[in-house]
């Protein structure tokens, strides 16, 4: 086994909290938003699967006109059978 390939070991705080080895995160591209899924199997083998949580996901998206003049609200919670707020008008 190569040296970059060595087991890297981490120190569990008083608060639970962990640090992940630079080398791992550069290696697994996790950067700071980004989620961890902890898991264990009948073993007692810890899974660790990072999830994504890259910011702009919708930055591509183009504006929608809701309608209106943009100060009213489209929230008809509470108000779906109330024939006021009813698109048949």
């Amino acid at each position: 086994m190569a040296a970059e390939d060595a087991p890297e070991e981490t120190k569990v705080s008083d608060r639970g909290m962990v640090t992940i080895p630079a080398s791992l995160r550069r290696r697994l591209d996790i950067e700071p938003g980004d989620k961890l899924r902890w898991d264990t199997d009948d073993e007692g083998n810890l899974t660790v699967e990072v999830i994504k949580q890259r910011y702009g996901a919708f930055d591509d998206f183009e504006p929608v006109s809701m309608g209106g003049g943009g100060s009213e609200t489209h929230d008809l919670g509470g108000y779906e059978d109330d024939p006021a707020f009813s698109e048949n008008n």
